[in-house]
């Protein structure tokens, strides 16, 4: 077991700041520990061969010593208290729970001793009776508070905060400077969401200890959650320069924070003061590394990664990004061999198989792709993610069955994504299967009802059915509030005014629409219908040559073109040459 909290004594071991709310018991170095009454002469004898065989570490004669101590005197508070404590490091909970209940039982008017049997108890489940032995504690020793932070901890993991933090108060009443407590009350009250108390608190145990460390790092965890990262910054830098400038895991806090609030410059410096005290200090260098993914200096990132996986081979997450990092750099052979590398040494690698998947994708290497991706959810089926790419793969190769097979059976393991409903949807739709379309996307909508694409593509597919146009406009309109540079949305919204006959509205968003998304053929057809319906055909005529110069394939548009006596469009050089440089194109490729 490693050490405890239940002395409160945050700060003896490593462990304690990182779990401060854990009542876990005191073992570690033997403790002399009072008795109620003097121990006969053979059972002081066998109590000292204990305590030595302890400070040895020789835990099984420890207790062959106790147990020949508690045989001479079986009322002794002192020698089951050992007992108890040794079963206890050594995984016996039912002897644990034995000899801490004889304790507990006993007269024992020593509220340590209590207080440490509590914690046992606690931890081998059996809250309610550590609860009996901690108000004894507390009644016996009415000069500390521990006893009461102790019994607020017990609480708090027995999910009783209003007690918990009644406890905690009652031992700051009788220990007012205890840091210990303040810290612990600021736990508790930032659980109860209530930040601006928690953070106060806090700062009266920094105020009464100015060195406890714990209590800075939860204080700026509390600014760095509300988004007050240069607070956070301050607290951190402020225990740096008045109490402990060596400390790393402070640092390491520090630059995380740097990077945060984008002080890159700051974060560097700090980060190559750690690796000028310590070269070989591999987080300081991972670190930096990633601060260099940020600032988008690729080529200096995967350098830097490179040097860590020298020093830690078979660190697969490290090896995961140098292969992001490859990708952002154009270097899709090298992430390939990366990310290869990885599911070759660990073959049950999800993340892996998913960014091969993904990166094959991509490349429009399909076969590949459901290769990988299908490992991947055979690995972690409760992915969303693969079930989604191997639906979009099976998609971009026509086989819409299997896509819609692939979608459905992440829905079944996943019933509470609106993405894989969304791209379900997409599928329904080549199957030509429109009533699913709209369960699909109006599911989508219900799981998530800010998701912009379902309400821009049930929108548009109403609008472009004709039917239930006054939907049409209200989804088309919100899916624009929500992403109102997008035009696609907007030439969606354009689309449903322009069906429900507001010809004039339609016109000013479908030309918002074009600016906004470039080139686009089916935007540009668009604003052409609109300008025929208005008798504008001039201006039709263009919009509808731009429309086929972007995709002379569409031959439908060209047979408008020429029911409304615009001329045959390809007789226009710019239609010729756009036909050219698709015929050149698909060979190429």
């Amino acid at each position: 077991m490693t050490c405890v909290l239940i002395s409160l004594a945050v700060g003896a071991c490593a462990a304690a700041p990182q779990t401060p709310d854990k009542v876990t018991a005191s073992i570690g170095t033997p403790k002399a520990t009072p008795s109620t009454h003097p121990l006969d002469a053979a059972a002081s004898y066998h109590y000292m061969l204990g305590y030595q065989a302890e400070l040895a570490q020789d835990t099984d004669r420890a207790i062959r010593e106790y147990q020949a101590a508690l045989k001479a005197d079986p009322a002794s508070q002192a020698v089951n208290a050992r007992l108890a404590s040794l079963y206890f490091s050594q995984g016996d909970v039912p002897n644990a729970i034995r000899y801490a209940n004889q304790v507990g039982e006993g007269s024992s008017q020593d509220g340590q001793l209590l207080t440490q049997m509590a914690g046992i108890l606690a931890s081998a489940g059996q809250g309610e009776r550590a609860l009996i032995l901690l108000d004894r504690a507390i009644d016996l020793d009415t000069s500390s508070g521990d006893p009461s932070f102790t019994k607020g901890l017990l609480l708090l993991n027995l999910k009783r905060q209003p007690e918990a933090e009644q406890a905690i108060r009652a031992g700051l009443a009788r220990a007012p400077q205890s840091a210990v407590g303040h810290y612990h009350l600021g736990r508790i009250l930032l659980d109860a969401g209530k930040w601006e108390e928690a953070a106060a608190s806090l700062d009266r145990a920094i105020a009464a200890n100015a060195s406890f460390e714990p209590a800075y790092i939860a204080l700026a965890s509390i600014y760095e959650s509300r988004q007050l990262q240069e607070r956070a910054v301050a607290v951190l830098r402020k225990y740096l320069q008045s109490v402990n400038h060596r400390s790393r895991d402070v640092r390491h806090q520090l630059v995380r924070l740097y990077v945060a609030v984008k002080d890159f410059q700051g974060a560097r410096k700090e980060l190559n003061d750690l690796l000028a005290e310590d070269p070989s200090d591999i987080d300081a260098q991972l670190r930096l590394a990633l601060l260099y993914g940020e600032e988008k200096d690729f080529p200096k990132a995967i350098d830097q990664l490179t040097q860590v996986l020298k020093a830690r081979p078979t660190e697969l997450k490290i090896r995961d990004y140098l292969g992001y990092l490859y990708e952002e750099t154009k270097d899709t052979k090298k992430a390939i061999e990366t990310y290869t590398f990885n599911v070759q040494l660990e073959p049950s690698y999800f993340e892996g198989h998913l960014h091969l998947g993904l990166l094959f994708y991509r490349l429009k290497q399909f076969p590949d792709a459901v290769t990988h991706l299908t490992k991947a959810i055979t690995i972690n089926p409760k992915q969303p993610e693969a079930h989604i790419v191997l639906g979009l793969t099976y998609l971009q190769q026509d086989q819409f069955d299997e896509a819609a097979r692939v979608l459905e059976e992440g829905i079944g393991q996943n019933p509470k994504s609106a993405d894989l409903y969304f791209n379900l949807g997409t599928v329904y739709d080549k199957l030509h299967r429109f009533d699913d379309v709209v369960r699909a996307m109006e599911t989508t909508i219900k799981l998530d009802p800010h998701h912009a694409d379902a309400l821009n593509y049930l929108g548009y597919s109403y609008a472009e059915r004709g039917v239930k146009i006054d939907q049409a406009l209200s989804l088309t309109k919100k899916a624009v509030a929500l992403k109102p540079s997008n035009g696609y949305y907007i030439d969606s919204f354009a689309w449903a005014l322009f069906k429900s006959g507001s010809i004039s509205e339609a016109l000013t968003e479908m030309k918002r629409a074009v600016a906004l998304a470039g080139d686009d053929p089916v935007l540009y057809e668009h604003l052409g219908d609109i300008y025929a319906q208005q008798r504008n055909l001039s201006d039709a005529r263009e919009s509808w040559l731009r429309s086929l110069e972007l995709d002379p394939s569409n031959n439908k548009l060209m047979d408008r073109f020429r029911e409304l006596g615009m001329g045959d469009p390809t007789q226009e050089e710019r239609i010729q040459q756009a036909k050219r440089r698709v015929s050149e194109k698909i060979p190429a490729q």
